[in-house]
């Protein structure tokens, strides 16, 4: 089931501005980044959006300053990235969050069982299917940098959970290539382990919930200086 949750900034922006003094301004849902103080409250967004502080630390640094008006350019943009990764992956939950540098930014989350079976990295055939329609849409948005990590529930120990978890996110990240994605795409592939559960592991629910591979894109330099430039779309 197609899960997908587009947040507008304009609400945790209320919410935020009493303890937050910042010269940006909202243009479109996930939009809110501007000079001075963007960065600073892109974090709290983060948290509050994609309720999920791991969402912080995705991004590199980038060179100069973004404006108010380029990270309106980029919220947008990034909304359209969202809505096609919904519309062409309908076994993943879609997600805007904002990275490091207080700008607009997708998360897509994968169920591990959707991908392996128990304990396994090696890709199903559904997975598949729904892994290539995927790699469309990162063809079709270049300009988007992308981490992946893998992440397991607490049975066993991190001798065995970080190894299968790191096997998890190569393998999405080698089969992604095969469908054409370019490797400079590609920026951090990480295996998390049981590290940062996001569900109760006391329960077969929230283990499963806790079995995934999280998919971050976001924006690069080419798309920061694209916006600075005024000319992206």
């Amino acid at each position: 089931m197609r899960k997908m949750k587009l947040m507008t900034l304009g609400l945790a922006f209320l919410t935020v501005m009493s303890g937050v003094t910042s010269c940006a301004t909202k243009q479109g849902t996930g939009s809110l980044a501007g000079a001075g103080g963007g960065a600073v409250l892109g974090g709290i967004l983060g948290n509050i959006i994609g309720k999920d502080s791991k969402a912080t630390a995705i991004g590199a640094a980038i060179g100069g300053a973004v404006g108010a008006g380029a990270g309106a350019l980029i919220g947008r943009h990034m909304d359209k990235v969202a809505q096609e990764t919904a519309a062409q992956v309908q076994n993943a939950k879609v997600e805007e969050v904002t990275d490091a540098n207080g700008l607009a930014a997708v998360k897509v989350t994968f169920d591990s069982g959707i991908l392996f079976a128990t304990n396994k990295a090696v890709l199903n055939a559904r997975s598949k299917n729904e892994l290539a329609k995927f790699a469309g849409v990162l063809r079709n948005n270049a300009d988007c940098h992308v981490d992946i990590y893998g992440h397991t529930d607490s049975t066993g120990n991190d001798g065995i959970n970080i190894p299968l978890s790191n096997s998890r996110a190569q393998s999405v990240v080698s089969y992604l290539k095969s469908c054409g994605v370019p490797s400079s795409q590609f920026k951090n592939i990480v295996g998390k382990g049981s590290s940062e559960p996001v569900a109760d592991n006391s329960t077969s629910a929230g283990r499963q919930q806790n079995r995934r591979v999280e998919v971050y894109l976001y924006a690069s330099q080419t798309m920061v200086d694209a916006a600075n430039a005024g000319t992206l779309k």
